[in-house]
């Protein structure tokens, strides 16, 4: 067996939750995203958003955090049941980001990956792509984050 069988087409992995804290949605936002909306909270209450939000890049970046440490503990539980180390490689790239609510200082985002497809590479033999769906909700079930991405694995 090899890690790219741990990955079947429709199943859904919950990578975690994550509480954006207002201190930590300031401190994102001045250093990477420095809109009203982001650091001032009066002028956040005042704007289209209606009060304090998270930076969607701020969004996408936990869910990389949480994505890497799901795929580590995947990993070493892997290796742990005498399979060979995982071979992954970076992804190519994501396509239909979308960020339909804001998240706001005090949400609670949960984020899913819905594996969507496996496909052989056309340019890297013995490499294929693993593509999913990630979808984070915030605490009322609304999504809050969407996109598809892929990411390299081997497959021999």
């Amino acid at each position: 067996m090899i890690f790219w069988d741990v990955f079947t087409i429709g199943e859904v992995h919950a990578l975690g939750g994550y509480t954006f804290t207002e201190e930590e949605v300031l401190r994102f936002a001045r250093a990477y995203d420095p809109q009203p909306f982001h650091v001032d909270a009066e002028a956040a209450k005042n704007s289209l958003l209606g009060g304090l939000c998270a930076s969607g890049w701020q969004t996408a970046a936990v869910f990389m955090k949480l994505n890497v440490a799901y795929t580590r503990r995947l990993a070493e539980d892997f290796v742990a049941a005498g399979h060979p180390a995982p071979r992954t490689g970076p992804s190519p790239g994501i396509k239909e980001l979308r960020w339909p609510r804001p998240v706001f200082a005090g949400d609670t985002v949960n984020y899913t990956l819905t594996i969507t497809g496996k496909r052989a590479s056309a340019s890297r033999p013995g490499w294929g792509l693993i593509e999913a769906r990630t979808l984070g909700t915030n605490q009322h079930g609304e999504p809050v984050i969407s996109f598809l991405s892929s990411w390299f694995a081997a497959t021999n």
